[in-house]
């Protein structure tokens, strides 16, 4: 006989007579189809009687408050497997897309457990995420990105009700690692500028020194859009091609059609989202819009950079698809191989000693545009870091005015100090 408030609890097996294998308590749910071959309930289970009915009480509060209770056991593979296609892909831009891909399936699958039930998901399972990345040997701000990739996806978890609450929010964050960037000093940029001077590429890395441009904003840059000011609406990105046939490979690695690469597939897709704006240049390379309206920027060009642009241009070998830069067989600069030969021209300059990435130029161009005092707000939209939009057709005469005064501030202190060079040697 049940007692008090027990309904819907029972021993399992029912005979007292066999081993106590867990008590069980049922929750009846609504049904909405009302056909009684529909019967919908919630069933929680423990070996302690106690514990049961505690979690049977939980169960039928839960229903009073929601209205319904989910049903199903959603393992984390399923469920990341689910989430990287419907709430990633369609948001993220493509580089960003794969890095939450290869972080799920590397780091949060494997440590959470690929066959853990989503509703299993406690605070201790997230926490021992960051232990088993840094016992990887992996950065704390590696363990930190992947920490937010995973508590993003369990809030849309929650928001769906495949879990009641997200259980990182009960964890904090690992810290972002302290990181010292091996930044060129003035007298390192005018070194830089005297030793590419000989260079074919030497317009290439100017533009990157004098402009703080990103990497795919300066080898997508069109001829088109260079005049009196320099045109940065778009960037040269590659992007790859993903299965439309299957969202996972079988274990040797094929997929539905039968192929490992996506580009073979017969209903291969673009990987990126339904709004991301992008012009095809050739292979795996497009024109792409910058993340951000904010990098919808255009720079006013001034001396030095302007004459040697102009040099540039008045030199080059036009190419089919209208770059200013390209390789010296006329190709597109894939972004890994202009990377490349970037940290060739640094070992050629100042050694193996120096680590000076490429996107690390931006900080210096930053410290030179502070050094010749231009003001904050303008640095911001040099660079490209501000949060306003902006575009070409909101840009003023006075903020054209503006960039400009502050790009010869820049060229007047890169002049003046060349100048100091020439006579202290």
């Amino acid at each position: 006989m049940r007692g008090k408030g027990e309904g819907g609890l029972s021993r399992v097996p029912a005979d007292p007579n066999l081993p106590l294998k867990y008590w069980q308590g049922v929750v009846e749910l609504p049904n909405p189809t009302g056909r009684s071959g529909d019967r919908r309930r919630k069933f929680v289970r423990s070996k302690h009687k106690p514990t049961a009915i505690r979690k049977l009480k939980e169960a039928q509060e839960e229903l009073r408050r929601k209205g319904d209770l989910r049903t199903d056991s959603t393992t984390v593979e399923a469920w990341f497997t689910y989430w990287l296609e419907n709430y990633a892909r369609p948001n993220l831009r493509p580089s960003s897309y794969s890095s939450y891909k290869s972080t799920i399936r590397s780091q949060i699958i494997p440590s959470l457990g690929e066959n853990t039930r989503m509703d299993k998901i406690t605070p201790a399972l997230v926490q021992r995420l960051r232990r088993d990345i840094l016992a990887a040997g992996r950065s704390s701000t590696y363990a930190r990105n992947a920490h937010h990739i995973l508590a993003n996806s369990l809030t849309d978890a929650a928001g769906e009700g495949r879990i009641p609450m997200n259980p990182a929010e009960y964890v904090t964050p690992p810290r972002k690692a302290a990181r010292t960037l091996d930044v060129m000093s003035l007298d390192e940029a005018i070194r830089l500028i005297h030793a590419i001077e000989s260079r074919d590429d030497r317009a290439r890395w100017a533009t990157s020194l004098l402009t703080g441009a990103r990497r795919g904003e300066v080898i997508g840059i069109e001829q088109e859009r260079v005049g009196e000011v320099l045109d940065l609406s778009w960037q040269l990105q590659r992007i790859t091609w993903t299965h439309g046939c299957a969202d996972t490979p079988d274990p040797d690695g094929r997929y539905l059609c039968g192929f490992k690469r996506a580009a073979a597939c017969p209903e291969k897709r673009l990987d990126v989202p339904a709004d991301h704006d992008h012009r095809h240049i050739e292979g795996g390379l497009y024109f792409t819009r910058p993340k951000s309206r904010a990098g919808w920027r255009i720079i006013p060009l001034v001396s030095p950079l302007r004459e040697t642009l102009d040099r540039h241009i008045a030199e080059m070998t036009p190419n089919r698809h209208g770059l200013l830069f390209t390789t010296p067989t006329g190709a597109p600069r894939d972004p890994d191989w202009d990377s490349k030969q970037w940290i060739n021209l640094m070992r050629a300059t100042f050694g193996d000693d120096r680590s000076i990435r490429l996107h690390d130029v931006r900080h210096t161009t930053v410290d030179l545009l502070y050094a010749a005092g231009v003001p904050e707000d303008i640095i911001q939209e040099i660079v490209g870091h501000s949060t306003r939009t902006m575009t070409r057709s909101y840009k003023s005469r006075s903020d054209i005015a503006r960039l400009r005064g502050a790009m010869e501030q820049f060229s007047a202190l890169l002049t003046q100090t060349e100048r100091t060079h020439e006579i202290g040697a």
